[in-house]
């Protein structure tokens, strides 16, 4: 059976949900979000592979999961850095930052130069929300993460791809192709495009709010927030 799929329309309708009759907050579903991205990094990644996690921040809420799972991921021993030019005024996000500065993770100004020590790289750049034209500085950033051989992880969607039809046919991201992906609460349609390694995060999802939006919530096993899933849903 194929993996059932939520368009971008129905995917912020759900976060709406979920925020709404769901009864969460967006800082508890960001919390989810970032600790499912951590485990999966965590799981493709080891420590003993590498502790730099280079983190691409971008300025919505794609960007606060990744300002959670390196969070997440200093406390498992990696050494994450930040990279996050466009910081938002907002409180929620001022926190997160505030958090790492707490734990002494460094943010850098200049991704090119920080992707050459790094051993892994998150792309929480932009998320399901995302379309239009990349915008500075973050054309080089994303030509970056596709030129460089160091493994990347995708938060929910690869940065520039189009969320029904995945990657751009020419320009920026055209050839961006992350090693990893995991979508949030449910996959989107772009997964169809997508070659590497793919997991679900959506651990809180209630079986209703599922069944209303037609698609599967995954046997997630033990303390487990992520499944890895082939390209027929099949757990892997």
């Amino acid at each position: 059976m194929a993996l059932k799929t939520l368009s971008a329309k129905a995917a912020a309708a759900l976060d709406r949900e979920l925020m709404s009759t769901g009864a969460f907050s967006i800082d508890q579903l960001m919390e989810l979000a970032g600790l499912s991205v951590s485990q999966v990094v965590y799981r493709v990644h080891p420590v003993n592979k590498g502790r730099r996690i280079l983190v691409a921040v971008g300025p919505g809420n794609n960007g606060g999961d990744g300002l959670v799972a390196a969070r997440h991921l200093r406390h498992y021993g990696y050494q994450p850095a930040i990279y996050y030019p466009k910081r938002s005024k907002n409180d929620l996000y001022q926190r997160l930052a505030k958090q790492l500065e707490d734990l002494d993770v460094p943010f850098v100004d200049d991704f090119s130069t920080a992707l050459q020590s790094a051993d892994h790289v998150i792309d929480a750049v932009f998320g399901f929300s995302f379309s239009g034209e990349v915008r500075e500085p973050f054309p080089a950033v994303i030509q970056a993460m596709a030129e460089s051989k160091v493994p990347v992880t995708s938060v929910d969607a690869p940065s520039s791809w189009d969320i029904e039809q995945g990657p751009p046919k020419t320009g920026v991201g055209s050839n961006f192709h992350p090693d990893v992906l995991v979508s949030l609460t449910a996959p989107k349609p772009l997964v169809k495009h997508f070659k590497g390694r793919h997991f679900i995060g959506g651990r809180f999802v209630a079986p209703g709010i599922a069944k209303k939006y037609d698609f599967d919530v995954p046997a997630y096993e033990g303390v487990d927030q992520v499944v890895e899933v082939g390209p027929e849903g099949l757990k892997l």
